[in-house]
């Protein structure tokens, strides 16, 4: 009997999976809200009914989303922030890059969280949204402090203001690409803007020349 559960159990996260990869797909061809269960179904190869076997509702299957987007994006941006740990400011563009790459490949994923914001209310939803960005907001205050300690930041920046600013650049990438239907645009845009925005945090090199 336990052989069988296992199994089962086993068979249920393999068809989660293969509905949040559907989910991810059909998201970066249309709008989320206009996905149906159904297509969800078609897409996976299982019938309407067979959906709920495995998720209580599409609410949750757009939770699952969510929590899978939340997992991998945050581990990304992880791994790119330590393979500069030691240059800050580096560390700071690779997570920028990782994130922007992330979009390229995902792009149904900021669909969903720009539709899901635009709701009124709280929404279970929107909910992992404002965890996610709790969550990317600390890690940049980390590599933040981490440059601020190596004195490559200006003297009295505002650490909060800056995370703030770095994910609000790609939020404008992203967006601006979309109402263009030019994703492509994100990858080729981005450079330019981390330079700018580097530019506004570095400590400009005549105050370097004057530090101990």
């Amino acid at each position: 009997m336990q052989v069988l559960d296992k199994t089962a159990k086993q068979r249920t996260e393999v068809r989660q999976a293969g509905l949040v990869d559907a989910a991810l797909m059909l998201a970066a061809q249309r709008s989320p809200a206009d996905i149906t269960t159904a297509d969800l179904a078609h897409a996976v190869g299982i019938s309407q009914g067979a959906v709920f076997k495995h998720f209580a509702s599409k609410e949750a299957i757009w939770l699952a989303v969510l929590d899978w987007m939340a997992d991998t994006l945050i581990a990304r941006l992880q791994l790119a922030a330590k393979g500069a740990e030691n240059a800050a400011l580096p560390a700071l563009r690779a997570v920028f890059l990782a994130h922007v790459d992330f979009v390229m490949h995902y792009p149904g994923v900021p669909r969903l969280i720009f539709q899901e914001l635009q709701r009124p209310g709280d929404t279970a939803l929107k909910n992992r949204v404002r965890e996610l960005l709790l969550h990317y907001r600390q890690l940049l205050l980390g590599v933040l402090q981490q440059a601020q300690t190596q004195q490559a930041l200006r003297p009295g920046i505002d650490l909060s203001a800056a995370a703030v600013l770095f994910i609000g650049s790609i939020q404008g990438l992203v967006m601006q690409a979309m109402l263009a239907d030019d994703v492509p645009a994100i990858a080729r845009q981005a450079p330019g803007v981390f330079a700018i925005l580097q530019q506004g945090l570095q400590c400009p090199p005549n105050d370097l020349e004057g530090r101990p």
